[in-house]
């Protein structure tokens, strides 16, 4: 057997939310690049559309679509769309996030509103297009966690940076915690109709930081840098195509040993 071809993603048909990003660009060329369809959705569509046709070489297409994770309407909509559609979903990659909250004094309201739309909207779009999977007993569910999800703050970084002036943001490290876990109640809860369910925990993305910060950063890697445009690829491909057909329920960090060091 040709071992490549477990990476195939040729047919298959994946949805993104918050695919505009930086980290959701390389969520999107990774999956179109190995041939599969891809719906990118998130609320703004038109800024989706524009990301759209960067990749209108690839193998596999990219469609621009809307949802609002603060709206159990909206997502079950986009649900039934892509169904009526395609006919299936073999890949659920939950990579949007909401930013309500400056930092750790912001408003109790601001809190609420993340999670909103990070802990229950994730749970609502989870479940709406895992019982779907469920009915073809097929399916991959990725959660992009983040490294703040499992471990606390370290302000050392930011000193003289101005970075989280207010504090961390502490409603992330909740629900990117909660998606933690949260990860292998999926896992269990679709296990018996072959849906597997696993969570990328990524680590600091250069973005343009301050140089004091990126050197700190990079310090605390076993790598000795911040990630790059490309390194998240790699892992998307694995965990959407059959090469991690007996993968489930995994926490895997991608950052550069951040969390291991």
């Amino acid at each position: 057997m040709d071992a490549m071809k477990l990476f195939a993603l040729s047919g298959k048909v994946a949805v993104v939310t918050g695919g505009a990003g930086l980290y959701g660009k390389q969520i999107i060329s990774a999956l179109s690049s190995a041939g599969a369809t891809v719906y990118m959705a998130s609320r703004n569509r038109e800024k989706n559309a524009e990301v759209a046709k960067e990749f209108s070489s690839h193998r596999g297409s990219v469609i621009p679509e809307e949802v609002d994770l603060l709206s159990e309407k909206s997502i079950l909509s986009l649900c039934d769309r892509v169904y009526e559609k395609e006919g299936r979903v073999d890949i659920l990659v939950n990579n949007a996030v909401l930013r309500c909250t400056s930092g750790y004094t912001d408003s109790s309201e601001a809190f609420e509103k993340s999670m909103s739309a990070n802990a229950t909207g994730l749970f609502i779009i989870s479940r709406a297009f895992g019982d779907r999977m469920a009915k073809e007993n097929r399916g991959s569910i990725i959660n992009i966690g983040s490294y703040m999800g499992i471990l606390g703050p370290d302000y050392s970084l930011y000193e003289g940076t101005g970075m989280n002036a207010n504090g961390a943001p502490g409603d992330y490290f909740f629900h990117k915690g909660g998606m933690t876990n949260y990860t292998k109640f999926l896992a269990g809860h679709y296990g018996e109709y072959n849906i597997r369910c696993n969570c990328l925990e990524l680590g600091g993305l250069y973005n343009g930081q301050p140089e004091e910060f990126v050197r700190r950063y990079s310090q605390k890697t076993m790598l000795g840098r911040m990630a790059n445009e490309t390194d998240l690829m790699g892992a998307i491909i694995y965990l959407a195509s059959d090469a991690s057909a007996y993968v489930t329920g995994a926490i895997i960090p991608i950052d550069g040993g951040y969390s291991a060091k």
